[in-house]
């Protein structure tokens, strides 16, 4: 089961609530519930192509039938593994934005369990996707990987992050953004696998660059000169 009440909402509540969010994450991008529901009420389509391909993946359906959750109790021992581990490389990366797995809001808007899973499985893997592309949590890493899960996922809350992420840049993040990153995520996003039909959890302790490379992932390249943060 995936905690949490879920409501159902007809069609003019899910477009009032999918209204009142993106309006609200606008205002505040640190709102992650508002930005939640957002990806719930808009993206049901998305989420069902994603549900298709997952049960078309021996590898996808293996992560529905065990439904792993990605929360401490889980994930812990990432932390003690090789530095050159791939869950070594995950635990750093959480350890020094002081992030942790289970802080993530629940599923409130999907129809059914299947969907709830698709949907909370896309928001919990996205700290593994920072790492294996080696993205920073600010306002341009974010964006760049909102654009590779806009092209993974095509949901629709991924596409009007990466506008209201660009309209918060300064000139200089946005000429960074558009010249560098964008181009760079545009081609990411296309060559590598299907990010959501992996058990993550099953290649914790292998090399980082292996599984890179088994998954078709090209780490972002390094910032230009001088570094916008």
């Amino acid at each position: 089961m995936i905690e949490g009440p879920r409501i159902r909402l007809n069609g003019w509540q899910q477009a009032a609530v999918a209204l009142g969010s993106a309006v609200g994450a606008l205002l505040d991008p640190r709102r992650a519930d508002l930005i939640a529901a957002l990806g719930e009420t808009t993206g049901k389509p998305a989420f069902e192509r994603v549900l298709h391909r997952m049960k078309k993946s021996p590898e996808g359906r293996t992560v529905l039938l065990e439904r792993p959750r990605v929360v401490s109790a889980n994930v812990g021992h990432a932390w003690d593994l090789p530095p050159n581990t791939f869950g070594a490389a995950y635990a750093k990366f959480m350890g020094s934005r002081n992030f942790s797995p289970d802080d993530r809001p629940p599923v409130r808007f999907m129809d059914t369990e299947e969907l709830a899973y698709v949907a909370i499985r896309a928001r919990e893997v996205h700290d593994f996707w920072h790492t294996l592309f080696n993205l920073p949590t600010n306002l341009i890493g974010e964006s760049a990987l909102k654009v590779i899960e806009f092209q993974q996922m095509l949901l629709p809350m991924c596409f009007l992050s990466v506008i209201g992420g660009s309209a918060r840049f300064s000139s200089k993040q946005r000429s960074v953004f558009f010249q560098h990153y964008f181009p760079w995520a545009i081609r990411a996003g296309m060559n590598c696998t299907d990010l959501m039909c992996i058990h993550y959890e099953q290649h914790f302790n292998e090399d980082l660059d292996v599984v890179r490379q088994r998954w078709g992932i090209t780490p972002a390249p390094p910032p230009p000169k001088p570094i916008i943060a």
